[in-house]
């Protein structure tokens, strides 16, 4: 059996609010921009998620509620651990799914992280290791399950950021 893992950082948040705590802040206006179209690239590729495990702050939550306007109705569970999680906690989060199909929205430095220990090798793409905001790895599994999923298993199949896409 073949998994699919969508692993994409929240898009460009906006830091103007000093009232507003880390896990508050919200998009920006680029953000904003770059969120729908990373939705449309993943449609387009035919690479939409049966599932979304999204952290609970605000930008990845904005993020999903953007990049996936266009999508029918996709089961997403907004998890608190995935807030500024380590790979290991992504990880263990990302074994809980059921759909064969699987998209997280995290932050950095986590998903960068775990975006290249899931590869057996490393992506050539020339931000691929700094993951910018709204950066979007799509890998494949020859698993049985996400509980099978480790660290050198994946292949990519594509990765993009939002910049290649304006």
């Amino acid at each position: 059996m073949t998994l699919r893992l969508v692993l994409t950082r929240h898009a460009k948040s906006d830091w103007d609010n000093p009232l507003d705590t880390d896990h508050q802040r919200r998009l920006n206006a680029r953000g904003k921009r770059a969120a729908p179209l990373i939705g449309h690239w993943l449609t387009e590729k035919g690479y939409v998620p049966q599932e979304a495990l999204v952290s609970d702050a605000t930008r990845t939550r904005e993020t999903w509620s953007l990049l996936s306007a266009e999508w029918p109705q996709i089961p997403a569970r907004f998890d608190p651990a995935l807030y500024h999680a380590c790979p290991d906690v992504m990880l263990r989060v990302l074994r809980s799914a059921k759909a064969s199909n699987v998209m997280m929205i995290g932050h950095n430095p986590g998903i960068a992280t775990l975006a290249a220990l899931l590869l057996r090798k490393p992506y050539a793409h020339s931000s691929f290791s700094r993951y910018p905001t709204c950066a979007t790895l799509v890998a494949e599994f020859d698993a049985e399950n996400w509980s099978a999923v480790g660290y050198d298993t994946g292949v990519a199949l594509d990765f993009i950021v939002p910049r290649e896409l304006e």
